[in-house]
């Protein structure tokens, strides 16, 4: 962890005092793209309480090295032991950030793809540099990106959530922006620096009138955030289950194109 300045490089979280009141988050598993395991998401989740317990106001969540995440650990995945657990980790990490006491930003450098687009879309605010790639490619992996589609469908347009989810192609920031997806697009290097420029704004307003409109931003909606994600989490598990997600992962790990006729 990073404690004032201080880091050990073996954790899969990174956890630094950055400013007053200020805690910022870094996947760290730059060798793989900050690629989302059972491990690491159990170590996100951790930290997000530890800046909690730390009184942090404004949570800074960033990846380590080239990109932001790429997604889940198809790896990990390919491993039909694991997969109820790895699903149900990722949505306890969504749902965690999500309803995080501290306003969350998210610095986007490289890719967000998938799950790692998730857990961005899970953030209050997004700033992205000019080349970062987001995307939901699941389809192409025979998988559905169920859980993440319960923020898309509260961010995004209808026409824009079914180009994302069912072309499966990733889109540049500036696009990204258009759409609701992120906030703030900045030269390449300048997002760290926003984004602590962002936090000194939010620390001008009062923690419990921040915390406050966060929780009735979540209530206004009809259905509870909860409620959405048990609902996804149990799609997701099923497709995760299925031939053609055994099938899209194999090809993927594998480095081929998928068979579909054959995994249907």
């Amino acid at each position: 962890m990073f404690i004032m300045g201080e880091q050990m490089s073996d954790e899969l979280v990174l956890i630094e005092s950055i400013a007053r009141d200020v805690m910022a988050l870094t996947l760290n598993r730059p060798d793989k793209r900050n690629a989302l395991n059972i491990p690491l998401l159990e170590a996100l989740c951790r930290a997000i309480e530890d800046a909690h317990a730390r009184q942090a106001r404004v949570i800074v969540l960033r990846g380590a090295g080239k990109a932001f995440c790429a997604g889940l650990d198809l790896s990990e995945a390919a491993d039909p032991s694991k997969a109820q657990e790895s699903a149900q980790w990722i949505a306890q990490t969504l749902e965690t950030i999500s309803h995080s006491r501290a306003v969350t930003i998210a610095v986007v450098q490289g890719a967000a793809i998938a799950g790692g687009a998730g857990i961005m879309s899970a953030c209050d605010i997004v700033v992205a540099e000019e080349s970062a790639k987001i995307g939901y490619p699941e389809v192409r992996r025979g998988l559905v990106a169920g859980l993440v589609m319960t923020f898309l469908r509260r961010q995004l347009r209808e026409r824009d959530a079914r180009e994302l989810l069912l072309l499966g192609e990733p889109i540049d920031a500036q696009r990204a922006k258009e759409i609701g997806l992120v906030n703030r697009v900045v030269p390449e290097g300048a997002a760290l620096g926003t984004a602590l420029e962002v936090a000194d704004t939010l620390l001008k307003g009062a923690p419990g009138a921040l915390a406050h409109s966060k929780q009735m931003l979540n209530d206004l909606w009809p259905k509870p955030l909860e409620s959405d994600l048990a609902w996804a989490l149990n799609h997701h598990k099923n497709v995760r289950a299925s031939r053609e997600a055994r099938e899209g992962i194999a090809a993927f790990n594998e480095k081929r194109k998928p068979n579909w006729d054959a995994s249907v």
